[in-house]
């Protein structure tokens, strides 16, 4: 080895305490060293940050790093200062810092004390930021996220289009352009845009073999909120992020995993900017196990032990899905990422794109597309994921890591129908797509299919006898097996390969398992989620008996064990186990464990004994949408808020918020409003109202303000039966 490479082992030991490189790092380094343009292709977690890092740190100068993310470029520059003997060595210039804090950052680049300078490209663009580059020597440049370039990359960004002519006006210094997600249509778009086609491209697997892949059926909503329920409750104490596309969904999400016990919070762009990194920070600090976020959440976190990652909706594309799962096991530990798909959700991504320029409206749809043809298909999904980023894999090196390999379908020969696939791409001489093929095999007479005339083709037919799922399948073989492969120029056109040619001269044997075919549900499917409570009244009779036994013996107040609305619950939905008892609305683990065994037990026999057939499913606790803003009081509360001015930062009267912590304490939630009220009433008055609460067999306030001659107010009384129940019944 050579001494150049020997004093770059010293310098990594040096400044990251590392012994070793990790995959092609040390390549580029060397490259980045003698000053070579260079492409980095990395995928999350492969140490792509450092590859510009050290040389920056090494070179004389200051290396300019163009990052799209402000959270990013900070967590960054804190690294890096982390391992420095100064601040100065990283700085960030964005549209974050006052006019100060830019001064600050200047002097320090023009002392020369600072290796790494974060810029944003809306910062870079503008003028006095070009005029104080040109004063300063650039080591070189560095393009982070480089795929923001491209128009079909998943992240598209157009000011990132004048990066080049920016750089080349400021100085004639190597380029290093670096991303984790690249298609070779968008490693094409980054290096023509620049203009870096001489580059040397270093491209790492993109296989990430500690992550299991599997794509799950999006039913009604209860359904597919029982089943993340279901694997959140397998994974207790674990962190897992679930991505959603809409902040509602978010918020509604976040909101039903707290009801039913998970602490979680939500992250979108819809949150100020305080609230965000609250969240955030509380899920980085392990205080909540579950973030539900848009895509705005992980970009900027690095966070190496989450164990899980849900999609609760279908991403807009397959990079897209591949940056957001690589979020979970980057500490090398088993991921698990878990799909639930729903052909519906695609047409409503295709939906939300039709306002759009007719070119972005082809180009999302074709990402769409690719996202279906992944979450339907039966063959290795890791395959599918690495052949979409240009790489082959052979699916026996999966080691059942997804859920087609783990649990494969039945497989058929296809031999002949690969060779009618490869035949008709042959005929159509790459003029047409994957839709136009199956058209033409199964003899459809559409539009395009008459205009080119196809349907004088030989192939015109040949396999009308099976169905355009099938044909799908065999369609994604023949690209999986690299017989045809997509135009990059024109993307989703297909033709034939030399591989093609070879296997059509001498086929061998291939099988194959049809693509799933998904039951699509509408949206009015996904609301119609809560069963109307048509209750059995001979059961709710014996019920209300229990109830009053259990409220004498534990000397409470019936209304205090559960609410009428909970009993009717219990005698709709038959719940036999605690599991199944928690779920009733009003309930939860605390109050099941507290009162609920005598209640399971008398459900139990009386289903026996009358041989009731059960709901096959208990109904998840939900929130009702006049509590969405359940998780904000709480947290509020936890943080002793003034309940006035809680009030006023959530636009609520006070008596809005006493209903919703009404709502709060009888779904089961303890809550601690004791710091607002001691500030009302000393200790012995409490003492009187608790007294009197405890005593009363009605669950009414105005009847509480009477017993006291009107000393209280309506709101002071009020306050104190939330208190009281939270107390005495969660």
């Amino acid at each position: 080895m050579n001494v150049e490479v020997l004093d770059l082992k010293d310098k990594l030991k040096e400044f990251f305490g590392f012994d070793s490189y990790k995959g092609n790092q040390e390549m580029v380094i060397e490259s980045i060293m003698k000053g070579e343009d260079c492409f980095v292709i990395m995928p999350t977690g492969a140490g792509k940050s450092l590859c510009y890092q050290l040389p920056a740190l090494i070179n004389d100068g200051t290396a300019i790093i163009i990052s799209p993310l402000i959270a990013l470029m900070k967590n960054q520059v804190d690294l890096i200062r982390g391992f420095g003997d100064n601040d100065a060595v990283a700085h960030f210039l964005n549209s974050s810092l006052t006019k100060t804090d830019s001064t600050k950052v200047k002097a320090d680049v023009t002392s020369g004390k600072t290796k790494l300078l974060y810029v944003a490209p809306e910062t870079l663009k503008k003028e006095e930021t070009v005029e104080f580059l040109r004063s300063i020597k650039v080591s070189f440049v560095a393009v982070d996220e480089a795929h923001c370039i491209s128009e079909w990359g998943h992240d598209f960004r157009p000011e990132y289009r004048r990066i080049k002519q920016i750089i080349k006006s400021i100085d004639d210094v190597p380029i290093v352009a670096l991303t984790a997600t690249a298609t070779p249509k968008v490693q094409s778009d980054i290096q023509k845009n620049l203009g870096m086609n001489d580059a040397i491209v270093y491209k790492s697997s993109f296989n990430r073999g500690n992550l299991y892949y599997e794509v799950r059926e999006k039913g009604k909503k209860d359904k597919t909120l029982k089943d993340i329920l279901g694997i959140i409750n397998a994974r207790k104490g674990k962190s897992i992020i679930i991505y959603c596309l809409s902040r509602k969904k978010v918020e509604e999400i976040s909101s039903i995993l707290v009801a039913n016990g998970i602490k979680s919070l939500p992250y979108h762009a819809g949150l100020d900017a305080k609230t965000r990194v609250i969240n955030q920070d509380a899920f980085l600090k392990e205080d909540v196990d579950v973030i539900v976020a848009t895509i705005a959440f992980g970009m900027g976190i690095d966070k190496p032990d989450i164990r899980c990652v849900i999609h609760y909706d279908v991403p807009k594309s397959l990079e897209g899905y591949y940056q957001e799962t690589g979020r979970a096991g980057r500490d090398g530990m088993d991921g698990e990422c878990f799909l639930f798909y729903n052909p519906a959700d695609t047409e409503k991504l295709e939906k939300f794109m039709k306002d759009k320029p007719v070119a972005e409206r082809e180009i999302g749809s074709q990402l769409i597309f690719e996202m279906s043809c992944f979450a339907e298909s039966s063959q290795c999904r890791r395959k599918i994921l690495l052949h979409y980023f240009g790489e082959n894999f052979d699916e026996e090196n999966c080691n059942k890591m997804c859920d087609n390999c783990r649990h494969p379908k039945t497989m058929h020969e296809v031999t002949q129908e690969l060779s009618d696939v490869l035949e008709a791409v042959k005929e159509t001489a790459g003029k047409v797509n994957q839709e136009h093929i199956i058209d033409l095999i199964r003899g459809e007479n559409s539009d395009e299919v008459k205009a080119y005339r196809h349907d004088k083709l030989e192939s015109f037919g040949v396999g009308k006898d099976k169905d355009a799922n099938f044909w799908k399948s065999v369609v994604k073989l023949a690209l999986l097996e690299n017989y045809i492969q997509k135009n990059i120029e024109n993307y989703g056109l297909l033709s034939i390969t030399d591989l093609g040619e070879k296997y059509l001269k001498n086929p061998k044997s291939h099988k194959l398992a049809a693509d799933q075919e998904f039951e699509k549900v509408s949206d009015e499917d996904f609301e119609q989620f809560q069963i109307e409570n048509v209750y059995d009244e001979e059961l709710f009779l014996r019920l209300k008996e229990l109830q009053k036994q259990v409220a004498k013996t534990e000397n409470l107040p019936p209304y205090v064990i559960f609410q009428e609305t909970s009993l009717e619950e219990m005698a709709t939905k038959y719940p036999i186990t605690i599991e199944e008892f928690e779920n009733i609305q009003g309930v939860g683990k605390n109050k099941a464990k507290k009162f609920g065994a005598p209640f399971v037990e008398v459900i139990a026999a009386y289903v026996e004994e009358n041989e009731i057939e059960r709901p096959q499913d208990m109904v998840l606790k939900t929130v009702a949408n006049r509590s969405g803003k359940k998780i904000q009081i709480i947290q509020n509360i936890d943080k002793k808020a003034d309940l006035e001015d809680l009030c006023i930062s959530l636009g609520m009267s006070f008596d809005e918020l006493l209903a919703e912590l009404e709502n709060i304490v009888y779904s089961g939630t303890k809550i601690n409003i004791k710091y607002f009220i001691d500030e009302l009433m000393d200790e012995n008055i409490q003492a009187d109202i608790y007294e009197h609460f405890r005593k009363s067999q009605i669950d009414d306030v105005d009847a509480a303000v009477k017993a006291f001659d009107g000393d209280f107010t309506h709101e002071e009384l009020g306050l104190m039966r939330i208190q009281f129940i939270s107390d005495v019944a969660n």
